[in-house]
């Protein structure tokens, strides 16, 4: 029987071998949580209405309107990739900067906060600006 000091630790580990086997991050952590806190229930831990409480703060998570605006800004990112205007936008400012030493380089950055600016979150301008900028970096061989 494990002691109720000795579960974090335990816990931990488990994680860490669960994502090393490679499991996905977020259903390790979901399913570790959940099995561990089964067990805590059944060694008498805490009791079991901690576990009733689960879905009515699962909802109350998934209904926070404002943790709605992260894959929106994302998709907002990929869509300014796809249309082709952080394309435009980095051809423009790169034949700005072209003629100096590491002009593309400056280029990038400059666009990267604009995009940063236009779409909210960092997440949206990296994925745009990793998507078109990664290629025209690359050395030719």
């Amino acid at each position: 029987m494990i002691e109720m000091q000795h579960l974090a630790p335990i816990m931990f580990g488990s994680l860490v071998l669960a994502m090393l086997v490679g499991f996905p991050v977020a259903f390790t952590l979901g399913g570790l949580g959940l099995g561990f806190g089964y067990y805590a229930v059944s060694q008498g831990f805490f009791p079991e209405a901690f576990m009733s409480n689960l879905p009515l703060r699962l909802f109350g998570i998934v209904s926070n309107e404002l943790l709605l605006s992260i894959p929106f800004f994302t998709f907002m990112g990929a869509i300014l990739e796809r249309c082709g205007l952080a394309e435009d936008l980095l051809e423009g400012t790169g034949q700005l900067f072209g003629s100096k030493p590491g002009g593309l380089g400056f280029a990038v950055i400059i666009v990267g906060a604009i995009l940063g600016a236009i779409t909210g979150t960092v997440a949206a301008s990296v994925i745009a600006m990793g998507v078109i900028s990664l290629p025209v970096m690359m050395p030719q061989a």
